[in-house]
């Protein structure tokens, strides 16, 4: 199945309904066939078959049979092709085998009420959110709908160990959910220092680091929102531990990395950090919410257990029943996890990595025409899989009605960056089966939608 990227008319979404009602169709059908009916003994029973069907959560290898086997032990082959969404999630294998854990993920009670949430999920989420923490150098995570959410996490863990007076200190290239949660969290205003390079400057960070009283933390970001930049990680991590301040890694985007023997280096440093934000709605081909925050103190998560009665009384606790009271602010929610765990298990760490690595190799592909083109100017080559480009000599007004007539008629859909001053059009490619082709067909478009 080969879809172009920036399909629309025929052969776009539309015309994909019928076919992802057939695959789900099949994964719900096969998923019955393979694993029969769930067996009696209750929630032990339960979470000893999905502990089994899941094995090694992120294994070097991939398991085809994965799919079949943790999404029947967790939701009984209740996968329901009838269930509208996305077709578009076809684009991308990894987004299809995701889709199909969605689906069977929706069949199961979200609440955190202990009668009511399946103990088999909330064993798949602490073996599964452990296994990536690891990956990124930390001991534990715990699932959150985004970076948004995981970024003011982090800050309120960082001031619950710190106290009301903690400052955040981050560069101006940093996510802007970072100094709205120091907002929303009472905490003093962050000092903002200047990014002219788009990443924190290590000479900046020590002069403030300096002249601020602690505590402090600093917040550095590995995949920026504008170009995909990261920031100077291991530099970062030494002045923090030199000024006795403490370090948050922003690595929703650039955390995928992790899964690419190729691109892994890049991140040398994240393991320094108390706590990382990651996606996998990114580079890791997830439907949305696929967020955690890992952290390195595990015992730092106890400031958001709560006690309900109703949900976690403690001979309930002690006789087994699960409690997540202390591993999200939230109480009713998804198990998220389970399609990430289906995904992990099905791809393992080489599959995913394959799939980052294809990303990266499109992105400096396209790079590659945007500089051999007289036609265009290239921000600079790309980091992770971000591209930023402009038509040559054009206004920033030409430049922001040509991604908007571009997006209004439905035939390409570019982000925005203003850098160096200036408005940039931003293609950040995470569809691995985006061919040479396409990449030309998308200059293309633009070239095309710019007046002469």
């Amino acid at each position: 199945m080969s879809t172009p990227p920036l399909a629309s008319g025929p052969g776009g979404p539309e015309a994909l309904r019928p076919l992802l009602a057939t695959v789900l169709d099949a994964l719900a059908a096969g998923a019955a066939e393979r694993a029969g009916p769930l067996p009696a003994g209750g929630p032990d029973a339960v979470t000893a078959r999905v502990a089994a069907a899941l094995g090694d959560p992120l294994p070097d290898s991939g398991d085809p049979d994965a799919l079949y086997d943790i999404v029947r032990a967790l939701a009984a082959g209740a996968a329901d092709p009838a269930d509208p969404l996305c077709a578009a999630h076809l684009h991308c294998p990894p987004l299809a085998v995701a889709t199909a854990a969605d689906l069977a993920a929706s069949a199961l009670n979200p609440s955190l009420d202990s009668w009511d949430q399946a103990p088999a999920a909330s064993a798949l989420e602490a073996a599964v959110t452990r296994a990536l923490a690891r990956t990124a150098g930390l001991a534990d995570a715990l699932v959150t709908t985004g970076g948004t959410e995981s970024n003011h996490l982090a800050l309120l863990l960082a001031r619950e160990a710190h106290g009301s007076g903690l400052r955040l200190v981050c560069c101006a290239g940093a996510h802007h959910s970072l100094p709205r949660a120091a907002w929303l969290l009472g905490l003093p205003a962050p000092v903002i220092l200047p990014a002219p390079r788009g990443t924190l400057d290590p000479a900046a960070l020590a002069e403030a680091l300096t002249a601020h009283p602690g505590p402090l933390l600093v917040a550095a970001t590995a995949g920026t929102t504008d170009a995909g930049l990261i920031d100077p990680l291991p530099e970062i991590a030494a002045l923090c531990a030199a000024h006795g301040a403490r370090l948050h890694i922003d690595a929703a985007y650039g955390g995928g990395l992790l899964f690419s023997d190729r691109h892994r280096d890049r991140l040398t440093g994240l393991d320094a950090a108390h706590t990382v934000t990651l996606d996998l709605h990114k580079l890791g081909w997830q439907p949305a919410a696929a967020g955690l925050l890992a952290v390195a103190r595990p015992d730092e998560l106890a400031t958001l257990h709560q006690r309900a009665d109703y949900l976690n009384a403690a001979d309930d606790t002690d006789a087994g029943l699960p409690d997540l009271l202390g591993r999200s602010p939230r109480t009713t929610r998804r198990p998220d996890i389970l399609k990430i765990a289906v995904t992990l298990r099905t791809l393992g760490r080489d599959g995913l990595g394959a799939l980052v690595d294809q990303v990266c190799a499109r992105a400096r592909e396209f790079a590659g025409l945007v500089a051999e083109h007289p036609g265009f100017e290239l921000y600079d080559r790309p980091v992770i899989s971000t591209v930023l480009f402009r038509p040559a000599a054009a206004a920033d007004d030409t430049v922001a009605a040509v991604r908007r007539a571009l997006l209004h008629e439905g035939r390409a859909v570019l982000g925005r960056a203003r850098l160096d001053g200036r408005l940039w059009l931003k293609a950040t490619f995470l569809n691995p089966r985006s061919r040479p082709d396409d990449l030309a067909r998308l200059l293309e478009l633009v070239e095309g939608s710019t007046p002469g």
